[in-house]
């Protein structure tokens, strides 16, 4: 059985979450460099624990 078939649905599912952080993570390093990516990486915590980052997202 495999590591990731043991995992919980929640498991999981943060698994795809941090799959997809790194993704983004990487374009903006090959973009704009690491010291971008990490200050918009904490830029977003800061907003998520200031609950700004509902007021920032844009209407559909």
């Amino acid at each position: 059985m495999s590591q990731t078939t043991d995992l919980s649905p929640e498991d999981r599912s943060k698994d795809a979450f941090f799959a997809r952080i790194a993704e983004i993570s990487q374009e903006m390093i090959g973009a704009h460099g690491k010291d971008f990516a990490m200050g918009t990486l904490v830029l977003a915590a800061r907003w998520i624990a200031d609950n700004k980052i509902a007021a920032a997202k844009p209407p559909h």
